[in-house]
Formats: C-alpha cells, sequence, structure tokens
C-alpha cells in the first residue's frame, strides 16, 4: 500500500485524476480572490489606522462606489461561473466508464457493521474487506448498506460514493498500475467505524482472472447462514474469501431493507397525525 499520507493528491486513476483537476482549479481560483483580499486588508489596516500622523483623507459622508460594487460582485460571480462549468462537465464525465474500449467489471459492494462484502456476478465469488480489480479496466461499483448509511472511499482512485440501505448507487473507479490502495468508510457509523477499512487491489488482467480461479478452487462457499451471521455481527472481520455466495442475495438485501425504511417512514407519518 502507498505510504503517502496525501492519497488524494496521488491518483492511480483517471477518475481520481479528473477530481484531483478539479481540486487544483478551485484552489486556484479561490486564491484570486484570498490573496488580494488578504493584501487589501494588510494595507487598510495600516492606511487608515487611528494615529495622529496618519495623512489617509477621512470622508466621512462616502457611502458608495460603483467602480468598487462591480469588482467585489463581478470577480465572485465570474468565479464561481467558471467552477460551476468545470464541476458539472466533470460530474457528468464520471456517470461513464473511464475507459471506453475495456470490458467493465462489475462488483456489488455491501456496507455491514463493520466490514465491506464485495461480491463478483459475472465471477461467482465474493469477498470481505478486500477489493481485487483488474488494471486499465473500468469497475463498475453498486453500492448498498445492511447497516446504518455509510460512505464507499478509495481516495487514489476516486471520490466517495454513500452507501445507503435500501438503494443501488453507482461509482466507476479504474486503476492505472498494479498496487494495493487504501479504502474506507467516509460516514460515521457506530463504535467499529474507526476500523472499518479495506484494500482495493489491482492486478494484470492474467493474474486477476488467475486469482478468480484460485478463489473458486481454495476458498470456502458463502452459506445463507453465513451471510447471515455477517449480516447480525456486530464485529469487525478480518479478510474472507468465498468461492461462491447466495445467489441474488445483494438484490434481496435491497428490497428488504427498502421495505423496512418504506414501513418506518409509514408509521413515523401515521404517528405524527
Amino acid at each position: 500500500m502507498n505510504g503517502d499520507h496525501f492519497l488524494v493528491l496521488n491518483p492511480a486513476g483517471p477518475v481520481a485524476r479528473i477530481e484531483l483537476h478539479l481540486i487544483v482549479v478551485s484552489i486556484i481560483l479561490v486564491l484570486i480572490v484570498v490573496i488580494p483580499v488578504a493584501i487589501l486588508l494588510a494595507y487598510i489596516t495600516r492606511r487608515y489606522r487611528d494615529h495622529p500622523d496618519n495623512k489617509a483623507p477621512y470622508m466621512p459622508e462616502w457611502s458608495e462606489s460603483k467602480v468598487l460594487e462591480i469588482i467585489w460582485w463581478g470577480i465572485p460571480v465570474t468565479i464561481i461561473a467558471i467552477l460551476g462549468v468545470y464541476t458539472a462537465y466533470d460530474t457528468f464525465a464520471l456517470v461513464k466508464p473511464p475507459e471506453k474500449n475495456a470490458t467493465p467489471v462489475t462488483i456489488q459492494v455491501t456496507s455491514l457493521n463493520w466490514k465491506w462484502l464485495f461480491q463478483y456476478p459475472e465471477q461467482g465469488i465474493a469477498t470481505v474487506n478486500e477489493c481485487d480489480i483488474p488494471v486499465n479496466r473500468p469497475v463498475q461499483f453498486v453500492i448498498t448498506a445492511n447497516s446504518p448509511m455509510n460512505g464507499f472511499w478509495v481516495p487514489q482512485l476516486g471520490g466517495q460514493e454513500y452507501a445507503m440501505p435500501g438503494m443501488a448507487m453507482r461509482l466507476w473507479l479504474q486503476a492505472d498500475h498494479p498496487g494495493i490502495f487504501y479504502g474506507h468508510g467516509g460516514n460515521f457509523t457506530g463504535r467499529g467505524y474507526a476500523k472499518m477499512d479495506f484494500h482495493v487491489v489491482s492486478r494484470p488482467s492474467a493474474q486477476f482472472a488467475q486469482w478468480v480461479q484460485t478463489v473458486k478452487k481454495t476458498a470456502p462457499a458463502l452459506t445463507s447462514k453465513g451471510y447471515n451471521q455477517l449480516v447480525s455481527s456486530q464485529n469487525n472481520t478480518p479478510t474472507l474469501f468465498y468461492s461462491s455466495y447466495p445467489a441474488g442475495s445483494f438484490e434481496r438485501t435491497i428490497r428488504h431493507q427498502g421495505g423496512m425504511y418504506m414501513q418506518r417512514d409509514l408509521t413515523i407519518i401515521g404517528a405524527s397525525k
């Protein structure tokens, strides 16, 4: 895993690079305001300070200046407009696969207390707290929660996406090179949150296919009972691998949690009448 503490500033994929570019543009645009304001603050404080020898003009009847009004309203409005255009352009670009000429991989992500379950519908395997992906192939993460709302975040690959009960959120990420990337929950969920981290391991396509076959041959199956134990456990869990998992469990989690929250909302509405 990369030892750099500034993971957001060390992108390892196209999505993270786009987001870093947006961060840099935002900082530059903000500095266009912050630096002149800081200079003017120091100048005005010294120029108009209360001092016997101060020669600054005293104008108690002065009330406005159209030129100054245009400057201090026009510049921020222009900056916000530029930042808005950049943000909208980059945001819409990120809802599509970052690489158009490669076959995407779909991984279903479920936030649990306090662990991450990754299911591979195309490969038929599952993992806990480790997510392996092929290099230079777009990965579509479909994210939900079977616990309080959380945030799925791999800083070197891209920004976070919320994991919400009863909903399937989508996030495209991609790794440019082999490596191990740190991931963590981005939303406080309780006492085990601090240790709710995971690793994303990017491998060349051939090694990824070999890893899938190794998991299929050597790992135990995740049974319905084992899945329920993962869901009900309130402890942090080490890295686990499964050669298979109950078919349709991800979809059932979404429907079940959606039904629970709908019933809760109806109960609250009924109690408030």
